[in-house]
């Protein structure tokens, strides 16, 4: 008999090498997740901050409100209360403030939940967001101005807009 049959217990050790290089080889997924508050970013900011610190008693490692972001350590039962990092940042836009969350080595449906926690807290805290600002009206054409150059009126003008029409506008076309 020329061929060894391996043990039982070098398979269930070669298994288990394989499954640790799996599990190490695979890079944990950190999704955000993102809100759009119509409301001010002192509103935004400061609301998320209490929602962190006071309503879900997390601890704050680091914060700066100039430049739009805190640290959280964020713990869960469903985790075993084992301690992962948060964080928020926030940037400022035309229609209120976007919102990011993330929550380093926990499922994505972790952070929807604080962040619609946050979104039911900003109506509870500053009523309904403020109404969105009108267009300047000065920002829309007026009725019987010229449109601005290279428009279709001066592509009508000289001829298809890619060609020089041919005739006296260039001085060196006679005698060619």
């Amino acid at each position: 008999m020329g061929s060894r049959v391996p043990s039982v217990r070098a398979l269930l050790c070669s298994i288990l090498v394989l499954a640790a290089v799996a599990l190490v080889a695979v890079p944990v997924a950190e999704a955000k997740t993102s809100h759009a508050s119509p409301y001010t970013y002192e509103q935004t900011y400061g609301t998320a901050l209490r929602l962190v610190k006071v309503d879900l008693g997390l601890k704050i490692t680091d914060q700066d409100a100039d430049w739009g972001y805190f640290l959280f350590e964020y713990t869960s039962r469903e985790s075993a209360n084992k301690v992962t990092r948060g964080s928020f940042e926030f940037v400022r836009s035309a229609d209120g403030v976007q919102v990011w969350l993330q929550l380093a080595a926990m499922p994505s449906y972790h952070e929807r939940v604080i962040v619609d926690k946050l979104a039911r807290k900003l109506v509870e805290d500053h009523g309904t967001p403020p109404p969105k600002p009108k267009p300047k009206p000065e920002d829309k054409p007026k009725k019987g101005d010229e449109p601005d150059k290279g428009g279709k009126e001066d592509r009508d003008r000289s001829g298809s807009g890619d060609k020089k029409p041919s005739g006296s506008d260039d001085p060196g076309a006679k005698g060619r």
